[in-house]
């Protein structure tokens, strides 16, 4: 099976929302708090000496992910030719959160009708040879998408960053790369 994986530089995004936009756009996520792409922005240490970290938020397609096994329905399954996640809304139980609670990066978005939903990779765009819109919209380039074995030999292993829950278990999909 070939893992399909994001990586993110913090380095290039400037965290303009583009990917965001893009994303809700093409999924017809309709206006308000649900956003499959988010860039979080944390801030750390004192003036003069302040940091900035950004990092990406969503479905991190993980190689073991947590959400599936917490569904009690059987909502939520992974791709067995890419390792892509997926959520068949129409089974998921409305305002059960069970996948919510048990995804330590906060993926599972929750609209109106209380069911869950979240980044699918694009599915469409992977059948025409596309990347993610989300990755097509960023004008950084701050954001890539493809095999896990490619991303790594083009941008390397990346390093984990403390603000993100423990790698370990779920085994995210994402590389990113850190200054």
């Amino acid at each position: 099976m070939t893992q399909l994986a994001f990586f993110f530089d913090p380095a290039r995004c400037t965290a303009c929302g583009t990917c965001a936009v893009a994303c809700k756009d093409w999924n017809n996520i309709p206006d308000g708090p649900v956003f499959w792409r988010r860039i979080e922005t944390t801030e750390e240490g004192e003036f003069p000496e302040v940091h900035l970290q950004r990092l990406l938020r969503g479905c991190l397609h993980c190689a073991r992910p947590a959400c599936i096994t917490a569904c009690p329905v059987g909502a939520i399954t992974k791709r067995a030719e890419d390792g892509v996640v997926l959520v068949d809304q129409e089974r998921c139980v409305p305002h059960c959160y069970a996948c919510w609670t048990a995804c330590p990066y906060g993926a599972p978005q929750f609209g109106d009708d209380g069911r869950m939903q979240m980044c699918n990779f694009c599915p469409e765009r992977l059948a025409e040879g596309a990347k993610p819109i989300c990755v097509a919209a960023c004008p950084l380039h701050a954001l890539d998408a493809g095999p896990m074995d490619e991303l790594v030999r083009t941008y390397g292993n990346g390093h984990w960053p403390a603000e993100y829950p423990d790698a370990t278990a779920p085994l995210p999909s994402l590389i990113m790369t850190f200054e």
